[in-house]
């Protein structure tokens, strides 16, 4: 049995050495993982799991509501994948976060299908903070003349929660605090009550420095994916 709930504390209790004043929220990211892994973090005290694949998601998640009833209130489960038209309306019921708003047309059907499944969802938009064509999202030039308008996209089922960034692809470390930097002085500019989800296994004690509100963190906690076992 392996000890998830050991890195997922461990992890926290290292960034409250590290960075006191700050208590991020700890996403365990569990995509890919089985259920029976899902089930033991559970047991283990883990509340906040992540995933990209929204069938695979429904699935592990239902049973383990059907296991332990409380988990349908006590998880925080959080998408953090592209949000896809064809598959949006099943984020309604399972997910209490989406983090991957990536266009204005993408959070318009979310505000029509939150309207039409009255589930409750908070979103983030997801920004593009490299420039990279591999990654999603809108630019920070595009969010910036966008600050007087972002707050109207929600309503009482569908809430803007803030925003959603990756580090380079190359992992560059120097990169990564610059863009990070970047994001967060965006935030703090044009929109200081919103959150940052920006961080993961390889940068995440980078974004909690610079001020990330949310931490998307995978193989620190269950160790390396096998992609070949990925389902979309």
């Amino acid at each position: 049995m392996s000890d998830y709930g050991f890195y997922y504390r461990s992890i926290q209790s290292s960034l409250k050495d590290l960075f006191p004043n700050k208590s991020p929220v700890l996403i365990a990211v569990s995509k890919t993982k089985p259920y029976e892994v899902v089930r033991e973090a559970y047991l283990q005290g883990i509340r906040e799991f992540g995933e990209n694949y929204i069938p695979e998601a429904i699935s592990k998640f239902t049973k383990l509501r059907e296991e332990f009833p409380e988990a349908a209130t006590s998880v925080n489960l959080h998408h953090i994948g592209p949000v896809q038209s064809g598959t949006l309306r099943k984020l309604f019921g399972i997910f209490s976060f989406t983090h991957g708003v990536g266009s204005i047309s993408s959070l318009t059907e979310l505000l029509k299908r939150a309207e039409k499944e009255k589930k409750q969802i908070r979103y983030l938009i997801q920004a593009n903070l490299t420039g990279e064509e591999t990654k999603h999202g809108l630019n920070l030039e595009t969010l910036r003349s966008m600050k007087d308008t972002l707050s109207g996209y929600q309503n009482e089922f569908c809430i803007w929660e803030g925003f959603m960034g990756m580090g380079p692809s190359s992992g560059d470390l120097f990169a990564t605090r610059r863009v990070f930097s970047d994001f967060a002085e965006l935030r703090d500019t044009y929109f200081p009550d919103k959150k940052l989800s920006m961080g993961m296994s390889g940068d995440y004690e980078i974004a909690c420095e610079l001020g990330a509100d949310y931490l998307r963190v995978g193989s620190k906690i269950f160790g390396e994916r096998d992609y070949a076992k990925e389902t979309i």
